[in-house]
């Protein structure tokens, strides 16, 4: 079974983009908002890391040769400046959580099919706070194009 490579690979999807909600938050602080949500979502991405490990106990943690190369990204270690670093953040954390995202419906596909009640309802709690952060961010970049785009300098 293969499921544990897939969890192991959303639980470091989950720390990966919590890790990158943070470094958002602290370099655009000038933008409270950013600051505040991206805050508060980092925190959520930590609670669903700390729910994926209560799987990972239950049904074994991946091999690390038997991870999968290619299916992770990179966190943020070097946010950007000025307008146009806030909208090319943004977009760096819409990939992280689009990632994670798909990674949770693949999960989601075996769980239903192993019929295990337990992962489904983590996947329902846990996907379904990913799609609002996929949203916001949306969102915010919607926000942020204008200004990052024409009016800056």
């Amino acid at each position: 079974m293969k499921l544990p490579v897939y969890v192991t690979l959303l639980a470091e999807s989950e720390s990966t983009l919590a890790r990158s909600f943070r470094q958002v938050a602290d370099a655009h602080g000038d933008e409270p908002d950013i600051h505040v949500i991206c805050t508060t979502l980092a925190q959520q991405c930590e609670k669903h890391r700390e729910r994926l490990d209560e799987v990972i106990e239950r049904i074994g943690r991946a091999p690390a040769d038997d991870e999968p190369e290619r299916l992770h990204a990179d966190a943020i270690e070097e946010p950007r400046t000025g307008p146009l670093g806030v909208l090319r953040d943004l977009q760096d954390l819409y990939l992280l959580a689009s990632l994670t995202d798909v990674t949770w419906t693949v999960v989601k596909q075996a769980a239903q099919a192993l019929m295990d009640a337990h992962l489904l309802e983590i996947i329902e709690a846990c996907q379904k706070e990913t799609s609002v952060q996929l949203r916001w961010l949306l969102t915010r970049m919607k926000q942020a194009a204008p200004q990052a785009l024409i009016a800056a300098k």
